[in-house]
């Protein structure tokens, strides 16, 4: 397999390991890179297209060649700068890296990967009235309801969230935040280690706007509001006019 001279780090000595992502160039043959693609086959992503032809589209994936999606692939076109989930595959009749617009019907919660509790790789896949649908490590769908969007979120955005609960038809229903007394508890830690991290004081308080509290904190303002009660039932905290301050023990 060939690594072109450009990906190839610098000093790069015969029997040297190197990480590479290998694929096929426009003449079929399997090159290496050490380019690091937006996704890998099986991923879902949202990418960008850079350019359209009779047969398809073509999107940046990060590498040099870029990434086709064919026209039967295509929801109701690309177009030359829209951005598009896709899912990344294998072509089975070329052999080669393709994407496809069609991934509702590779997602399923028939047989469920995942249980209560877990922590999973979240991506938003569309916004409904109830909140947003996310996409599951890749596989299944679950809803982020409304009440627990504490951020802004674009779709195509990835993040790490919870599985909360699962029904008895397996719809999955997902928070950011772990479920439960013992997120509080490993939520109390974080806010001392930040505390600690920052000299013993916080500019944050019960009254912060929620949006502020979740971009420092990660967690959402009810849980923010918990947490810091337990703490000053602990005597570990304190407050400030406009901020906490750590106790020291």
């Amino acid at each position: 397999i060939l690594l072109p001279k450009r990906f190839a780090p610098k000093n790069l000595q015969i029997d040297d390991e190197v990480v590479a992502f290998i694929y096929h160039d426009s003449e079929n043959r399997l090159i290496a890179t050490t380019e690091k693609p937006k996704g890998i086959v099986g991923d879902i992503v949202l990418l960008k297209c850079v350019s359209t032809m009779g047969a398809g589209a073509f999107l940046d994936w990060g590498l040099m060649k870029d990434l086709f999606v064919a026209r039967s692939q295509e929801l109701v076109g690309m177009k030359v700068g829209g951005s598009y989930l896709v899912k990344i595959y294998i072509d089975e009749q070329t052999g080669r890296v393709a994407a496809t617009e069609k991934i509702d019907y590779q997602l399923s919660n028939e047989e469920l990967t995942v249980k209560e509790m877990d922590m999973v790789d979240l991506l938003a896949y569309r916004k409904t009235d109830l909140g947003y649908v996310m996409i599951i490590n890749n596989k299944h769908t679950g809803l982020l309801h409304e009440s627990q969007v504490f951020m802004d979120i674009l779709i195509g955005d990835q993040f790490k969230g919870f599985v909360k609960t699962i029904r008895a038809d397996n719809k999955i229903d997902i928070v950011l935040g772990k479920p439960g007394y013992q997120k509080v508890e490993d939520e109390a830690g974080k806010i001392l280690r930040l505390l600690e991290e920052n000299n013993g004081y916080l500019p944050y308080t019960d009254k912060s706007e929620p949006e502020k509290i979740y971009a420092f904190f990660g967690m959402s303002k009810k849980t923010f509001k918990m947490t810091i009660g337990g703490l000053y039932k602990q005597r570990k905290i304190d407050f400030a006019k406009e901020g906490l301050l750590l106790i020291e023990q």
